[in-house]
């Protein structure tokens, strides 16, 4: 029996990828180990391998298609000594069976919503109370909202769901994709909270629509305006003045992930600015000094990022309560300072980590940063060497910005903010000169770290910052 190669899951969150290559062909020989093809996820581009021998007798998902979810079958492996052109044949008919199913499920739904319609619409209304007006009879649209006790019981419900999951029809699927509709903010009336296409038509007129989930509280009476759908955004626009550019996987989950992080986590911010003359001037020594191989390329070359790195894991290592991340059943306190470091790359960013980063010496921080640097920006960089993390560095300076605010990215309680080392006028002992300052700003999770300790940690970054020797000892 033919053996189904399945979409892998290579992350703990990924639910779909795209199929970017094929490194083998059909009729190809596979053996155990081999390399198969490539997938991107949100993050990265990764290798997969075959798990059984065979030769590849149908590759089911060309390369180059987008958004395969997981499990699905993308080619099928015909063992040894089967015959392959049986296997081949397998694939396109399993296929059309899927699709057949998803058009008959689609068809059933729709006839049963229709029929779920026609009911209620038979079904005499209830009478008003002696002296009140009749209500009209109803519109198809627009729906109200549903009541407070139907809300509350629909939310019940759907926190008894797989986290993450929307269950929806196929044709309400379908409806709300050319709507631009986000499904999980759409009331679904159906069995169990299932969102139908009746709900969809409510959704486009601003009716049936959920208020964020962790939205602040607005003034008594002022309602919560939903999101431009996407038709909503085009129509301010004349047609043909602009080029629509599709989301990749890696768009959509900054894009996710982001807002939740704004939403759902408190944040407040403390900057302060930064003495690195002496920082500056031991920096230079230190690479003038490292040794060099027989082409004359230096062992290591430090920048002043790396010095940021090494400052915030030993100050975290001093403030340990502001090492922490925010669960709801208890503050995970960790030993270690697994520092991210954002890097940008075509499409978005990514943060890569420097695991334990108070141990490791400046030169070993700085190689593997360039390292995780060349890799993300190729997207070669593994899950685990991006995944997690107690906090993060987000360094403009190299683009001169002098000052910002950076998005905390969960589970991560803190975030710092870099911006450029610049030469300002300062006062000291009542005299006016020039230093080199540099400006950060700490993002905190309100909820893990209070004031104060916030403020702890930021000064003991200072204290580092501008002694650089103090991380050498």
């Amino acid at each position: 029996m033919p053996t189904n190669i399945l979409m892998p899951a290579l992350s703990p969150t990924m639910e779909k990828g795209n199929l970017a290559k094929w490194l083998k062909k059909e009729g190809d020989a596979v053996k155990s180990g081999d390399v198969i093809a490539e997938i991107e996820t949100d993050k990265a581009t990764m290798e997969v391998e075959a798990t059984d021998e065979g030769t590849l007798a149908r590759i089911v998902v060309p390369e180059g298609t987008q958004d395969v979810a997981v499990n699905s079958v993308i080619a099928v492996l015909a063992n040894e000594g089967e015959d392959v052109a049986a296997a081949s044949a397998a694939a396109p008919q399993a296929k059309a069976e899927s699709k057949t199913e998803a058009k008959a499920e689609a068809k059933a739904e729709a006839k049963s919503e229709a029929k779920s319609e026609a009911k209620s619409e038979a079904k005499p209304a209830a009478q008003p109370p002696q002296g009140e007006a009749k209500a009209p009879a109803a519109s198809p649209a627009p729906r109200p909202a549903a009541p407070a006790a139907a809300t509350a019981k629909a939310s019940v419900s759907t926190d008894e769901k797989p986290a993450g999951r929307i269950f929806a029809s196929p044709l309400a699927r379908r409806l709300a994709k050319e709507a631009g509709l986000d499904l999980a903010r759409v009331l679904g009336s159906g069995p169990h909270g299932r969102v139908i296409a009746r709900d969809i038509d409510a959704a486009k007129t601003g009716a049936g629509l959920k208020a964020p989930a962790a939205a602040p509280a607005a003034a008594a009476g002022a309602p919560i305006a939903p999101a431009l759908s996407d038709q909503q955004v085009r129509a301010l626009y004349e047609e043909g003045s602009y080029e629509v550019v599709p989301h990749d996987n890696m768009r959509r989950t900054i894009a996710q992930r982001l807002t939740a992080s704004v939403q759902t986590i408190p944040h407040f911010y403390l900057t302060i600015d930064c003495d690195i003359g002496k920082l500056l001037t031991a920096r230079e020594e230190i690479n003038a000094a490292a040794p060099k191989d027989k082409d004359g390329k230096p062992a290591y070359k430090l920048s002043v990022n790396d010095f940021v790195i090494k400052a915030l894991a030993l100050a975290l290592q001093r403030v340990p309560d502001a090492n922490v991340s925010w669960t709801e059943a208890g503050m995970l306190k960790h030993r270690h300072s697994d520092v991210g470091v954002a890097v940008a790359m075509p499409g978005g960013l990514i943060t890569p980590i420097i695991r334990a980063a108070e141990t490791k010496p400046l030169a070993a921080i700085s190689n593997e940063m360039k390292d995780f640097a060349a890799r993300a920006r190729a997207r070669k960089l593994k899950p685990h060497e991006y995944q997690g993390g107690t906090t993060a560095v987000s360094n403009l300076g190299m683009y001169g910005i002098k000052d910002f605010t950076a998005v905390i990215n969960p589970p991560h309680a803190t975030i710092l903010a870099v911006g450029t080392g610049e030469e300002r006028a300062v006062v000291r002992n009542g005299r006016i000169e020039a230093a080199h300052i540099m400006s950060v700003t700490l993002s905190c999770d309100h909820r893990a770290v209070d004031g104060a300790l916030g403020a702890e940690l930021i000064g003991a970054f200072k204290i580092l910052i501008e002694n650089p020797v103090m991380m050498v000892v």
